[in-house]
C-alpha cells in the first residue's frame, strides 16, 4: 500500500485564519499536515507546538498520485498563508 505524508511548521495564517471541521477558525502559528494513502488526501492543521490536530474544512479529499498529494499539501500551505478562511483546494480528479 502506497502512502506519504508532509509535516510544515511555522504556517502563520494570514487575516482570516483557516477553517476546520471542528467550527473553528484558526490563527496565528500554524503546524499544516497532509497524509496520502493512494487514494486521497487528509490534511490538519495545529498552533504550533501543541499536541491537538483539527481537520482543516474540505478534508479529505480525491487525490490519485503522491505526486498530486504534495501539490496539494503546498496548495494548502499557501491558502493557509492567505488566510480568509482557508481550506481544502478540490481539484477535478
Amino acid at each position: 500500500m502506497a502512502w506519504a505524508s508532509w509535516t510544515t511548521t511555522g504556517v502563520f495564517a494570514g487575516r482570516g485564519g483557516a477553517r476546520t471541521d471542528e467550527g473553528m477558525i484558526v490563527t496565528g502559528d500554524l503546524t499544516v499536515h497532509t497524509t496520502w494513502d493512494g487514494r486521497e488526501a487528509d490534511v490538519a492543521v495545529q498552533y504550533s507546538g501543541t499536541s491537538h490536530w483539527f481537520t482543516l474544512a474540505g478534508s479529505p479529499v480525491p487525490c490519485p498520485s503522491e505526486q498530486e498529494s504534495r501539490h496539494l499539501h503546498q496548495e494548502v500551505v499557501e491558502a493557509v498563508k492567505a488566510g480568509g478562511g482557508a481550506t481544502v483546494p478540490h481539484h477535478d480528479v
